[in-house]
């Protein structure tokens, strides 16, 4: 059973102009753990796809199943990242990791367990009592991260989540978060503008066309190391090739 099935979304809304057109014709299916990488030209609609996948957005047309199980709105099935980690100041590490679960009425012993288990696994455990203004970026992103996990979502949706980062910061932040998903199995739809991080976290890579954003292509992601990370992945020929390929398609006009 897929993990994640979409089938047929389009969304359109009303603009001052008339009705425009967002996506259109957006189906495919992801396995259990996969990594899909999304990436297309300015305004194609990649992140209206993940608010539609989210439940945020009721789509114009289509259907969305997680698991077999058709969603019809919010879902606790999905978890979201957002740009901003939005750790709120005021809360602690671990405050702030438990945050979601009080949103959502999940918090049990059970939660709360695994709540603490993540904090200790991905090494922020010790900051639990700290604050996210004595935390550095990176320590904030696996904050956000480890509180998005603990609701223990089937499908994690990340929208430019590490677009904030400094250069230096993003990269080591994506080693990071690409260990963690994989360890714990995490089926993950990353929106990004960043080529070279597609490849690098993805196991596969959709382009999408211009406005109205439909799949242009969908590309299996290889290298010769089967355990590779996202900083090794770099260092390989076949990275270069993809980034020249997909490179080629989003400077292409043809839809």
């Amino acid at each position: 059973m897929d993990a994640l099935r979409v089938r047929g979304i389009e969304e359109t809304y009303q603009a001052e102009n008339g009705e425009i057109t967002a996506l259109e014709h957006i189906s495919f299916e992801m396995q259990k753990g996969e990594f899909l990488s999304i990436v297309g030209p300015s305004g194609c609609g990649k992140s209206t796809l993940l608010s539609v996948i989210a439940g945020l957005l009721r789509p114009s047309a289509g259907e969305i199943f997680v698991n077999g199980e058709k969603i019809t709105g919010i879902s606790p099935h999905i978890g979201y990242m957002l740009q901003r980690d939005n750790l709120l100041d005021w809360r602690t590490i671990y405050k702030n990791v438990l945050f979601g679960l009080e949103v959502r009425k999940m918090k049990t012993p059970e939660t709360l367990e695994r709540a603490v288990s993540l904090l200790k696994t991905y090494g922020l455990y010790e900051f639990r009592d700290k604050y996210p203004a004595q935390l550095s970026g990176g320590m904030r992103q696996r904050a956000a991260l480890i509180r998005t996990l603990a609701i223990n979502p089937d499908i994690l949706l990340l929208d430019e989540a590490f677009s904030a980062l400094d250069y230096q910061t993003r990269l080591e932040v994506t080693e990071d978060v690409h260990r963690i998903l994989k360890q714990e199995n995490v089926t993950t739809l990353m929106v990004t503008h960043d080529i070279p991080e597609s490849i690098s976290m993805g196991d596969r890579i959709m382009i999408l066309s211009p406005r109205p954003g439909r799949i242009r292509e969908i590309i299996p992601v290889e290298f010769e190391d089967p355990a590779r990370t996202p900083l090794s992945c770099r260092n390989s020929p076949k990275f270069g090739r993809y980034f020249d390929h997909i490179w080629k398609e989003l400077a292409s006009d043809g839809k």
